[in-house]
């Protein structure tokens, strides 16, 4: 069965004394367990001659023989279920156990709210580790309940507020379960504690273009809601790539107020890199549009690309007169 199909069956209940059966020696070796004594356990295989042998730990060799044992025969038993659990305690990045963990969910009916329970407290521990996330949403999946999801990630991203993987699996949430909602009002809340956070500015571009879309007044808030960012802190790239972002489809130097909010900056004495590199992609928007007064636009361009080259992001000259030579030649006036 494909793991993207729903789980439908009911959870079969394990009585007390025959889970008390699989752990009453977990202090042993597999090897040393009497319910273990039919498998012959697998060992590694690393080859006749490997470069570089690993020196596993004893319960590690331990552990993972007797797991590709059952793994190589398919048993779908209680046991193995508990082994996958050990062998997720030693190495939560290998794909092999978390597959066949949801194999034996389902072989087995397990409790999927048990398996959500479990696997929250691994990704507590394992926070940028795939495997754990991708586990987690196929049970979400399954359950059809996402109802504890928005929670989960809100509290890892208090914790890494740049987690990729948290946001990756909220953000197949939201699209999955239609919860778009309050998310806006979650992104406001992560810009005002932190305007700097990227991944924020990401989540909120990410929403708007799966709800409303950039109509022409969504983005007209959005520029002025930027904007108020940009004023706060004018070196902040997050916000000035935003802005850029949802200008992309128009001309950023014709659109009402955007020149004039830059310009005003600058006569201000702000030199941010980032409000320079701006207004350098509104002039060279200019020339490709072929606006009046050619040579001085030209002009600007090149004076803001030497500013930074020379002063504002010196660690980028050498592309700064890269851009400032490739504007010339493109759009120079011609000698007579």
């Amino acid at each position: 069965m494909a793991e993207s199909e729903t789980m439908e069956t009911e959870p079969s209940k394990t009585s007390e004394g025959e889970a008390d059966y699989f752990l009453a020696d977990s202090s042993l070796k597999y090897s040393e367990r009497e319910e273990w004594k039919d498998i012959q356990p697998i060992p590694q295989d690393d080859g006749p001659t490997p470069v570089v042998k690993i020196a596993y730990s004893e319960r590690f060799r331990d552990v993972y023989d007797y797991f590709r044992a059952v793994l190589r025969s398919d048993e779908r038993s209680e046991r193995a279920f508990h082994l996958t659990t050990d062998a997720a305690e030693l190495n939560p990045a290998n794909y092999s156990v978390w597959y066949y963990r949801r194999v034996l969910l389902k072989a087995l009916n397990k409790d999927l709210k048990e398996e959500l329970e479990y696997i929250s407290e691994v990704i507590e521990d394992h926070q940028k580790n795939y495997q754990v996330w991708h586990h987690r949403k196929v049970v979400v999946d399954w359950l059809r309940d996402a109802s504890e999801e928005l929670a989960f990630t809100k509290n890892i991203l208090d914790q890494d507020a740049k987690n990729y993987h948290a946001w990756s699996h909220r953000q197949w949430v939201l699209r999955e379960f239609e919860l778009w909602q309050d998310e806006l009002e979650y992104v406001n809340m992560l810009l005002a504690k932190d305007l700097r956070n990227n991944s924020a500015w990401n989540q909120r571009y990410f929403v708007i273009n799966n709800t409303s879309k950039f109509t022409e007044d969504v983005l007209e808030r959005e520029i002025k809601y930027t904007q108020g960012f940009i004023q706060k802190a004018p070196n902040n790239e997050s916000a000035w790539n935003y802005l850029r972002g949802v200008l992309s489809e128009k001309e950023m130097y014709s659109y009402p107020g955007v020149m004039e909010f830059c310009m005003k900056l600058y006569d201000s004495d702000i030199r941010s890199p980032y409000l320079l590199g701006f207004m350098i992609d509104m002039y060279e928007e200019m020339l490709e549009a072929n606006t009046p007064e050619r040579e001085e636009t030209l002009g600007k361009a090149t004076e803001l690309c030497n500013l930074l080259g020379e002063k504002f992001d010196v660690i980028r000259r050498e592309y700064w007169s890269y851009i400032s030579r490739s504007l010339a030649l493109k759009y120079g006036v011609q000698q007579q």
